[in-house]
């Protein structure tokens, strides 16, 4: 069954991936950067987007491991934000612009699943299958990327929303945001268990919200 569930997933991750980061790239050239644009990444392309490693092989181990939780990522967008117009306001915009694309498309993915039963048998479980995986991934990746951490789009936000002297302290741990992000992905986890004790601080962080908005744009969409 491994091809058949790897089938189930390909589309949404790359949707979901591809859409979240021209999103950001959209926004920052409608707001006066063009440096994504000369790069080549204004583009719904994913070949444009995705990372071999984070898009294609990480992934793609983690489900074949059959492993809990689904960790990937796509190449980062380039924005200079002191080419936007108004730097602080805008750059809020753009690191939003990611997240809201994502719920967008999970809206849509929770809007289809209303309309399964309509759909051929031989392709039914299918479908239904990419649905509910688009619906998950793209909460999960809107839930994620919020967490006010840098480079996340969620550190961007509270970066732009920070007064400039406690904004310019947080922007120094911005080359440490990945190993911040690695150690309460994998290296905290590993730890609690070693110890006992259950210190998956990012799964308490994400799990619930995530839970919590997919089951409203379930019951949101039910009325279609």
């Amino acid at each position: 069954m491994t091809p058949y569930l790897v089938s189930t997933w390909i589309l949404p991750v790359l949707v979901a991936i591809t859409f979240h980061e021209a999103a950001h790239a959209y926004a920052a050239y409608a707001l006066g950067d063009q440096t994504a644009s000369r790069v080549g990444r204004l583009s719904l392309n994913p070949l444009k987007h995705i990372d071999p490693i984070g898009t294609l092989l990480l992934p793609g181990l983690l489900l074949v491991a059959r492993s809990p939780f689904l960790f990937g990522y796509a190449k980062p967008v380039p924005v200079n934000f002191g080419n936007l117009r108004r730097p602080r306001r805008d750059m809020i915009i753009v690191a939003i612009a990611g997240p809201v694309t994502n719920l967008f498309f999970a809206t849509l993915a929770a809007l289809g699943l209303r309309f399964g039963h309509l759909l051929p048998p031989t392709v039914q479980d299918w479908v239904l299958r990419n649905l509910l995986n688009a619906l998950g991934l793209n909460v999960l990746l809107a839930v994620f990327n919020m967490l006010p951490i840098l480079p996340l789009d969620g550190g961007r936000v509270l970066l732009g929303l920070l007064p400039r002297p406690l904004a310019s302290a947080f922007a120094r741990l911005e080359p440490y945001g990945i190993a911040i992000l690695i150690g309460l992905l994998f290296i905290l986890p590993l730890l609690g268990g070693q110890l006992g004790r259950n210190l998956d601080v990012l799964s308490w962080m994400v799990a619930a919200p995530s839970n919590a908005l997919r089951e409203f744009l379930v019951r949101a969409t039910a009325a279609f």
